[in-house]
Formats: structure tokens, sequence, C-alpha cells
């Protein structure tokens, strides 16, 4: 690629059920790590592996979008939310690629554990030859080749780039990997102190955490 044309674009989906400090940081920190251009929220609207989450997919994004807001370098795409379909990351890709061109390098960033389990995404394979792959770990636990699936560990031995500067040189097809500030925050777990009426403040934004109360959005029926 030339240096005439734009940096990496960070390409953050999930859940986000709530959207917490944990998933900010990951976004945040990728940028200087990676070198990005900037981080694109793909909130799911229909997420394959997990069952119906508790709020609508609506509700999910408001929560993004208030969480991102005044940042310049996030942007949210609710492409997915509005879709009537399963939010598979290979599809998101591959819109995102007709709607961005074959030239522009793209970085999917995930976390270690969902890395281990890319083997089991529907196409997975296609994802390199949509993307890079960006895996965010714990400071002094490195992605470890042999804990990971066979298949995953060979594609990993052959893609990884030493130097994320790399990235910008093709549009797909490399993994990087990059430790993160540990937050040891779970979507899971502030489902559960809301359920019980127990606070969960410092948690997630703000914003975040005032919408939900709004809404009353979490409580146990």
């Amino acid at each position: 690629m030339s240096d005439g044309l734009p940096a990496p674009l960070g390409l953050f989906g999930g859940t986000f059920d709530p959207v917490h400090f944990g998933h900010l940081r990951l976004a945040e920190e990728s940028i200087g790590h990676l070198g990005l251009g900037g981080v694109r929220w793909i909130p799911a609207g229909q997420p394959p592996h997990r069952g119906v989450p508790q709020v609508t997919a609506e509700q999910r994004l408001e929560m993004v979008l208030r969480s991102t807001a005044g940042n310049e370098q996030f942007s949210v795409d609710a492409s997915e939310v509005e879709a009537a379909a399963p939010s598979y990351t290979v599809h998101t890709l591959e819109r995102l690629r007709r709607e961005l061109g074959p030239d522009r390098s793209l970085v999917l960033l995930v976390g270690a554990d969902a890395f281990a389990g890319l083997a089991s995404w529907h196409r997975w394979a296609d994802i390199f030859s949509l993307a890079h792959v960006a895996v965010s770990h714990r400071p002094g636990f490195p992605v470890e080749t042999g804990s990971l699936p066979l298949e995953l560990s060979s594609e990993f031995n052959a893609r990884r780039l030493s130097d994320a500067g790399r990235l910008k040189d093709a549009p797909a097809g490399g993994i990087v990997t990059f430790a993160m500030t540990q937050l040891a925050i779970s979507a899971t777990q502030i489902r559960k102190l809301l359920a019980n009426g127990l606070s969960a403040r410092y948690l997630l934004p703000d914003s975040v955490l005032d919408y939900i109360q709004t809404h009353s959005l979490y409580r146990n029926s």
C-alpha cells in the first residue's frame, strides 16, 4: 500500500450486553499499539453463538453510541442491528469490503479467549482473506501456539506479524498480538450485579449506567 492510503481501520464487533470499560480500553489501546486510524464498533443484531440477550439490539446499540460519543477515533456501525439475520463475522467483513473497497487495511479486534475459539466460527478461514486479525491478551500471558486448536495454530504460525506496522502493507491476511491493560470486568458480572440490585458504578460509563437505570434494564422480573 502506498503511504497516501489511510491508516488501517480497526473493527470491533460484539454483543456489548452491556458495553463496559474493558471494551473501551481494548478499542482505545488498539489504536496506539497497532497504528490504527480509528475503530469502528459493530454491535451484533442477532449474535449466533449465544442466547438471546435480555435487552433489544436497539438498546445495546444506544449504549454503544453513548459510550463512544466524544471520541473522534471511534465510529459506530448500526448495520448488523438493522439486519434481520444472524451477525456472522465473515458476512460483516464481506459487507465492509464492498463498502470500503479491496485496498483498505482492515483489522478485526478480538480477545485471546475469542481467538482460541475462532475455528468454530462460520467460514472462519475466509476471515483472513477479508481482514487482518489482532488478538489482545493479558500482560505477561501471550498467545501460546500450543494452546490453540491444530488448524488454528497452523494459521497463527503462518500469518503472524512480528511488527504491527506491517498491517498497513496489505489489506488483510496477517495476525498480530498485543498486550492490553487488564481490567477484570465482564458483561456477565455487570448483568448479575444489576439483576440483584447491586451497584455497577465504575465498571461502565455513567452515560450507559444512566440509560440502564432509566429503562430498568437487566433487572430480575
